[in-house]
């Protein structure tokens, strides 16, 4: 670059330049990113009533033309683009880092499975691939996965990821539970049901294809089991 790199917080006048970068590489990412579902004006509306107060939002400049920004919570990475014109040049590592160093701790991002050049990116600078998905949750319906950079401790943040998890998982074993208890004072049969049961093995292992049909079959029996015996 001619002229040297500058990372500044950007201002609420800053954020037309950013909404620009932000169509711009989208654009230029070709088959990487699923098709956009909004009109380019309506991504403009949206940058430009960012909240600065509640987004970290950090922008690469080289002289007075902006290059790239980055938009981050306490823990997630929500936007790291740069534009098409100075990509490969150091942008997006000097906005990566930044952000590392305004979350020592570590942090998570979504990132498009069919982005491939994204994610080498992410990889090579330490971060883990956990979870994929098939898209549902996102308004491109485009199948994404999670990556996190996990910091200097990547044990710790890993097990306070899964703390996270275990609570939802205690929340929901609590529901499936009291379910459980309500079936059982209308059921007119106490017999349990190989064919529904199966099923819903079935169709959680869509949602967990890592642990495949049959772990989740015995993991499915023993959650209907222990909630037939909490009930009684």
């Amino acid at each position: 670059m001619s002229t040297e790199l500058a990372l500044r917080p950007a201002t609420a006048a800053d954020l037309p330049a950013l909404a620009e970068i932000h169509l711009a590489a989208r654009r230029a990412a070709g088959a990487a990113f699923p098709p956009g579902v909004h009109a380019d004006d309506e991504v403009r509306a949206w940058v430009g009533g960012w909240d600065l107060t509640t987004y970290d939002v950090w922008l690469a400049a080289s002289g007075d033309e902006v290059t790239g920004y980055a938009r981050c919570t306490p823990t997630w990475l929500d936007d790291l683009y740069v534009h098409p014109g100075h990509q490969g040049s150091g942008v997006g590592t000097a906005l990566f880092e930044l952000v590392t160093s305004l979350r020592p701790g570590g942090f998570c991002l979504w990132v498009f499975e069919s982005n491939a050049p994204a994610r080498a990116f992410y990889r090579g600078r330490g971060c883990l691939e956990l979870e994929r998905t098939d898209g549902a949750a996102n308004e491109e319906s485009s199948p994404d996965i999670r990556v996190a950079w996990p910091g200097p401790d990547p044990v710790a943040f890993l097990r306070a990821l899964i703390d996270d998890v275990d609570l939802v998982l205690g929340d929901v074993l609590a529901r499936r539970t009291a379910l459980t208890r309500a079936v059982q004072s209308v059921k007119p049969s106490g017999e349990r049901d190989p064919a529904r049961e199966a099923e819903i093995a079935r169709r959680v292992a869509a949602v967990a294809p890592d642990l495949g049909q049959a772990r989740v079959a015995r993991i499915v029996d023993l959650i209907i089991t222990e909630s037939l015996d909490a009930s009684r």
